[in-house]
This record gives C-alpha cells, sequence and structure tokens, in this order.
C-alpha cells in the first residue's frame, strides 16, 4: 500500500451500529473501507461481495468477524469465494442473498440481509443461512470462535436413530466413520463414490451409505463404487451434482437427490429422484433379517 494510502486509512467512513464490552459491529459501504481501526473487536459488515480480492483487503486487519454481499454468487462461485480464504485464517465469515440487500449500501445490508452463506467458523458459532444479517453480527461479536486452526474441520451429527440402535450420520467425508459405525450406521457424507471412495466404503462397512456422484465425471467414474458395494452386499446411493455441492454433506442431506443406487439399496426401496432424507431414512430401516 502507498504511503498517501496509508495516511489516509482514518478518512473511510465506517458506521458502529452497535458496541458491547469493547466489541462492536461497524457497517460500511466497501471492504475497502475496513482499515486498521478495525481488529479482532470489531464485526465488519461491508457491502462488498466476498470474492477472494476483498477478502484479502480486509484479512490484513484481522477483524473478529465477516459478513457481506454474495452479488447472487455469479459464475464460479465468485461472489462467495473468499469464504474460505478467510476460512483458512480462522475469520469467521458469512454472506448475505444479493436480492435481499443492496450491493454498496452498507445500511441496506445491516437493516435488510439475509445470510446465504458461511464459512466453518462462522457456522460453528451458530450462523446459518436464512438468518438476519442482524442476528448473525450479534451472534459474531458475542460469541468466541473455536477451532479456527489450520486442519481438518470434522462435521458429525446423528440425524435419526432406529429401535435396534442403529442410525443416520451426517459427516462430510467417508475418511471420518468411526469404527462404531460398522454394521450400524447409515452414513451420508460428500465425498465422490469413485474407485478409491469404494475402498474407505468397504473398509468402513456402514448399514448403509450415501455419498456423492462427482457430478459423474469421465466413464461415470463418480459412482464406480456401486457395482463394488454391491459385490459386497453394502447399500448404498449416490447424491445429484445438481442438487447439493460435493464435500457437504449437511447439505446434500438438506437439499440433495438421489441420482443413483446399487441393487441392495434399491432392495430397502431407494430410488432415483428420491430426496437423500428419504433414502437414508430408507437405508436405515430397511434390511433386517
Amino acid at each position: 500500500m502507498s504511503q498517501t494510502l496509508l495516511e489516509r486509512e482514518g478518512e473511510h467512513p465506517q458506521d458502529v451500529v452497535d458496541e458491547r464490552d469493547g466489541r462492536r459491529i461497524v457497517v460500511l459501504d466497501s471492504a475497502r473501507w475496513v482499515d486498521g481501526r478495525n481488529t479482532d473487536t470489531d464485526v465488519v459488515v461491508p457491502a462488498s461481495y466476498v470474492g477472494v480480492l476483498p477478502a484479502r483487503m480486509m484479512a490484513v486487519h484481522r477483524p473478529r468477524g465477516v459478513i457481506g454481499h454474495d452479488a447472487c454468487v455469479g459464475k464460479d462461485a465468485a461472489g462467495i469465494a473468499g469464504l474460505w480464504y478467510l476460512e483458512a485464517l480462522g475469520i469467521p465469515s458469512a454472506t448475505a442473498a444479493g436480492m435481499s440487500a443492496e450491493m454498496g449500501n452498507g445500511r441496506d445490508l445491516w437493516e435488510h440481509g439475509v445470510i446465504s452463506y458461511v464459512n466453518y467458523p462462522a457456522e460453528m458459532v451458530g450462523v446459518r443461512p436464512g438468518m438476519p444479517v442482524r442476528e448473525a453480527a450479534f451472534l459474531l461479536r458475542d460469541t468466541d470462535a473455536t477451532d479456527v486452526e489450520v486442519g481438518n474441520k470434522i462435521r458429525r451429527e446423528v440425524v435419526e436413530e432406529h429401535p435396534s440402535g442403529r442410525r443416520t450420520v451426517v459427516t462430510d467425508s467417508i475418511v471420518w466413520a468411526l469404527p462404531e459405525d460398522e454394521g450400524r450406521s447409515v452414513l451420508v457424507t460428500a465425498g465422490h463414490t469413485g474407485r478409491s471412495g469404494a475402498s474407505f466404503l468397504l473398509e468402513a462397512n456402514p448399514w448403509g451409505f450415501i455419498c456423492h456422484d462427482g457430478g459423474m465425471s469421465k466413464n461415470r467414474s463418480g459412482i464406480t463404487g456401486l457395482r463394488t458395494t454391491e459385490d459386497a452386499g453394502l447399500a448404498g446411493a449416490t447424491i445429484d451434482g445438481t442438487t447439493a455441492p460435493i464435500g457437504d454433506a449437511f447439505r446434500g442431506y438438506a437439499e440433495g437427490r438421489i441420482s443413483a443406487c446399487n441393487g441392495p439399496a434399491e432392495a430397502r426401496g431407494v430410488a432415483v429422484g428420491m430426496t437423500v432424507a428419504e433414502a437414508a431414512h430408507r437405508l436405515l430401516v430397511g434390511g433386517d433379517a
């Protein structure tokens, strides 16, 4: 940054809309206006897109949290790509839906914005899509982020239990299966179901599985593991890549639909086009001897 810009840092217009215990929520029209005044005590709410470039501008100042605009996501998801840049640096961040708030108008973002996407540190403090920006900003201000170091972020949740003791477990990767899942859990994950994915599935040997189809890919290689697991008698299906993103099992469970399944899964009532949640339920309750 040139000396002239450094000298003008204090001229950027900032609107402190709330303050508590020395922690502030600061609303701005532009990510460029996040500056040396905004450190780990400030949640900044700029009405810029949260692409990689604005994320770099803000990250150098290490704000406590960031909520920006998603620019309607756009080609290559460029409007939200900075969320994961900030995640890698341990900065909780989120975006507001492009049709809920005006770009370049921080006050409109603060007053009317609705959260559309979040990164892992923001999710861990309770920020969720559909939440008003105001509510999300208060959470980021008042809740200390945890697990912000670089490394694996293992999300795992039991979403349904069966009287038999079986359960449906949502976790982002099959490699995070636990010994207790063997023969007991329906694992809903978000890795591909290709050749290497099948080897992890056979090793985990769950009661059933739903993984991602990887967009099918060349020679339908994203789902070749369905054949391998069928040969082993393991019931499984895949998430349609056009309905839920690879790598996010929680969105797969909430939003995804089935693109393919193997014979053992069909025998339990799973069908192409079914919601992932319904397919997981059928895998869970079916197959009793």
